[in-house]
């Protein structure tokens, strides 16, 4: 693994700028490695874990960084909860941990840092310092992760009957007898023009 500094130039990299949500992403994703006990997620233990994050936010470019997971490697999971959280699932052990950030880590950065009038550089000089426990809930949890979640699953494609085009990894839905994509089957985020 990489020093802190190393992964937080990654990240900055990665991101674009450096912030306090790319600080709390590489410690988050720190954090949940080391309960896991992966040690080499970009190696060794790359075939072994899944990430599901809560935010389409600055910390989850970060915790791409440390955990080697991404979208395009059906590794790194996106549910849009407006959470500043992640669950590291390790699934050779078949274990998940579920680690959330605290709002009441920036009050700590405001009490740890008052010399610092920016709330920003405040929030990123205390969210290097601060334990683990004052920035994170940390939970154990179970965690159902189907075959076709899986990196490098083989599923077969289906059309649909609405629109004709394929869907894959299993994402139909079956309305009256018709196999249909989401979006025919009303789950549409965009309107044809």
């Amino acid at each position: 693994m990489k020093t802190f500094d190393e992964y937080v130039s990654l990240a900055e990299q990665a991101h674009g700028h450096i912030c306090a949500g790319q600080i709390l992403g590489v410690r988050m994703a720190l954090c949940g490695l080391r309960l896991l006990g992966l040690e080499d997620p970009t190696g060794e233990d790359r075939k072994r874990l899944v990430t599901f994050v809560e935010i389409d936010r600055c910390m989850t470019d970060a915790i791409g960084v440390v955990t080697g997971c991404r979208l395009g490697k059906r590794a790194l999971k996106f549910r849009d909860y407006g959470k500043v959280a992640a669950t590291f699932c390790d699934l050779e052990a078949n274990r998940a941990v579920r680690v959330a950030a605290k709002e009441s880590a920036r009050q700590r950065a405001i009490e740890m840092c008052p010399q610092i009038p920016d709330r920003k550089q405040q929030q990123m000089h205390a969210y290097r310092e601060l334990p683990d426990q004052e920035l994170f809930d940390v939970q154990w949890v179970h965690l159902t992760v189907g075959p076709e979640e899986l990196p490098g699953c083989k599923a077969p494609r289906v059309t649909c009957a609405g629109c004709g085009e394929t869907i894959n990894f299993k994402r139909e839905v079956v309305r009256d007898g018709r196999v249909l994509c989401r979006a025919c089957a009303g789950e549409c985020y965009y309107q044809p023009l």
